[in-house]
């Protein structure tokens, strides 16, 4: 039996102009823009493909990032060192096509990114997302984010239990 889909970097083979999940500023960012971002080295962008098509059913973005460590709440700056920034990986866009929403994938896609970003040779201390409205917000909280900061809306994971093998809310 074959998987559902695969996961993989974004390759110039991989078509993305059918790509609609009904976010016009998620459809907009991948079929005209995150390639250059890509060659920028601004982010890398991973998508899903569905196996029985080789359509693009879903993607994200990763990119290094560093927040303030007065950000973050307090039971976890009194187990960090006093460094001003923490260095983090930051999930810039998620996004399922239409025709894929429902079947788990959005879920599968960010446990692929916590993954990627846990077993990262860049030490990175958590995942964090920029939610884009109170839906997204409540998909991540059931993942296990937590919200940090003063910008609504902005979550992060820390990595962890996640690298040391102790599993994930996705799982």
């Amino acid at each position: 039996m074959t998987a559902p889909f695969r996961l993989e970097a974004l390759a110039p083979d991989h078509d993305r102009t059918g790509f609609a999940c009904g976010v016009e500023a998620l459809d907009q960012y991948f079929t005209t823009r995150v390639t250059q971002d890509m060659r920028r080295r601004l982010t890398a962008c991973y998508v899903a493909i569905a196996s029985a098509t080789s359509r693009v059913a879903g993607y994200y973005t990763l990119a290094a990032a560093g927040i303030p460590l007065s950000d973050m709440p307090e039971s976890i700056v009194k187990r960090l060192p006093r460094y001003p920034s923490i260095p983090v990986a930051r999930l810039g866009r998620l996004a399922v096509d239409r025709d894929y929403q429902g079947q788990g994938l959005g879920s599968a896609m960010l446990w692929d990114a916590v993954t990627r970003a846990a077993r990262s040779e860049v030490a990175v201390f958590a995942l964090v997302v920029d939610a884009k409205n109170e839906h997204a917000e409540a998909f991540y909280r059931r993942q296990g984010f937590v919200p940090f900061g003063l910008v609504p809306r902005q979550l992060f994971l820390p990595l962890k239990d996640v690298v040391s093998g102790r599993g994930c809310a996705g799982d």
